[in-house]
């Protein structure tokens, strides 16, 4: 038997970048032709994707983990690694993405719309893009970046213009199945309905959806009964009906005390949406009022008795019976003409060119500031040096030079030498900590280290020219192939 789950919590992980591929061309006559080294691929994102064939969120009950492909590594011969596969996870229209602290990061609403929940990690370069004119033959390449890691919440918020709100056993279920082909559960026992129903009436040439709301109770709107897992499915609906039983026996109950205890549920449940804010409180929505089992004759008269005072509050009275289908047409045209009126004075948004505007892949800023946890020491934040620390690997000393040149570039030098710090100082970047150690400050006469560069390299060009000469003039006849050029 499937199930209805409207709200989950779901761990998404993105793709590790792969590292990027130190190597060294070699072939004959040139045994090392310089660095070759590919870079590494992206990881895949984690994207969440609105499907119309998809109802529920039991897919991520049962599988709460979601994890996209990692990018490969490099290789030599400037062969780039393979990007990780992004995975697109299919959610209902109507899914409101939030964080681990109830923040709302997105409302999807739509077929197609897309969410990047969790962003792949880049990958590393390899030694050929980081060869420079002062860095011919880089003996190192950069590490590919973790993926972002999210806890999210996904709730289903129905996408229904008519919401039916009513008691349990007030026959909400049993008018749906009469005003449309839905087949919801109907038996003479309260809370009946234990999840959202929805129907698609046809009523001469508009089309809208019902949606059958579990049963409210006075204190739903604070967790009581089953109301505050479902009233938000009544967040997105233009309409609200009242659907009341005429024929109940329970004491201290009647059609007027029962509106009013669900009036005052909807006035104090608050929704927060973000895509549907213009809909406002679910107090300020246009409201019916159906006064059901009129086939009873003392529910009859009672529906008689009552009907004046909804009439004097300006909302529309309707008496029908689900059973017998007695007043369903008037109900249907009344319904009809409120959901038309709602979407003229609503309108859907033209869909607009999507306008792209580059976004700097990391804020150029950082900040310096005493460690409070080490005596002397300082902290580094910022996106880039955090970035360049994730991105190198310590074993290699070559690698860990062109970190301080990257730092020192940055503006990191100068700032820890402002602040005051002293040779030896615990510096810590990330999650790594490190004892600083000043590089020499521009403006100071120094002597070039020629960080980077290969002496094997230069002398494997020298004499790969010189051979390259001598068969050179060989050929030509100039000099004896056995002779050595003078």
């Amino acid at each position: 038997m499937s199930k209805f789950i409207d709200r989950v919590v779901l761990h998404v992980r993105a793709g590790k970048g792969g590292h990027g591929c130190a190597s060294v061309h070699r072939e004959k006559f040139k045994p090392l032709g310089g660095p070759d080294g590919g870079n590494g691929g992206n990881g895949g994102d984690v994207v969440l994707e609105v499907d119309p064939n998809v109802h529920t969120l039991l897919d991520f009950h049962f599988h709460p983990h979601a994890k996209a492909g990692n990018g490969k590594p490099g290789e030599g011969g400037n062969r780039d690694g393979k990007m990780g596969a992004d995975l697109v996870l299919k959610v209902p229209d109507g899914t409101v993405v939030l964080d681990r602290d109830g923040e709302i990061l997105i409302d999807l609403v739509g077929p197609g719309n897309r969410f990047v929940a969790a962003r792949g990690g880049r990958g590393g370069l390899g030694n050929a893009a980081l060869s420079s004119k002062a860095r011919k033959a880089p003996g190192f390449a950069l590490l590919g970046e973790e993926g972002e890691e999210h806890e999210l919440v996904l709730e289903l918020k129905s996408v229904a213009d008519v919401g039916l709100v009513g008691f349990p056993s007030a026959g909400k279920s049993s008018l749906v199945s009469v005003l449309s082909a839905a087949k919801p559960k109907i038996a003479d026992y309260p809370f009946t309905t234990l999840v959202p129903n929805l129907g698609v009436v046809a009523s001469g040439d508009t089309t809208f959806t019902v949606a059958d709301v579990p049963g409210l109770i006075p204190g739903a709107s604070e967790g009581r009964g089953l109301g505050l897992d479902f009233l938000r499915h009544l967040e997105r609906c233009a309409v609200l009906a009242h659907v009341v039983d005429c024929a109940t026996l329970e004491p201290g109950r009647d059609p007027i005390s029962d509106v009013d205890a669900l009036e005052a549920e909807l006035a104090a449940y608050k929704p927060a949406l973000s895509a549907d804010a213009s809909l406002g409180d679910l107090a300020d929505r246009p409201r019916v009022v159906i006064l059901n089992k009129t086939d009873v004759p003392d529910a009859a008269e009672l529906a008689e008795m009552v009907t004046p005072e909804f009439t004097a509050r300006g909302w529309p009275v309707f008496q029908i019976s689900a059973v017998s289908r007695a007043g369903l047409r008037p109900l249907t045209f009344a319904l009809a003409d409120l959901v038309r009126e709602y979407r003229e004075a609503h309108p859907k948004a033209a869909p607009k060119r999507p306008v792209i505007r580059p976004i700097a892949a990391d804020e150029s800023g950082f900040s310096v500031y005493a460690d409070p946890s080490e005596p002397g020491g300082f902290i580094v934040r910022g996106a880039r040096p955090e970035r360049w620390v994730r991105q190198t690997a310590f074993d290699n000393d070559e690698a860990v030079g062109y970190l301080a040149d990257r730092l020192a570039r940055l503006g990191v030098e100068e700032e820890l030498v402002r602040q005051g710090a002293e040779p030896g100082a615990p510096v810590t970047i990330g999650d790594v900590c490190f004892e600083w150690e000043p590089q020499i400050t521009a403006g100071v006469d120094m002597v070039r280290t020629g960080r980077g560069t290969d002496a094997r390299l230069e002398q494997s060009e020298r004499i790969g020219a010189a051979e390259r000469k001598h068969a050179s003039r060989v050929r030509r006849g100039l000099v004896d192939g056995d002779e050595d050029e003078q």
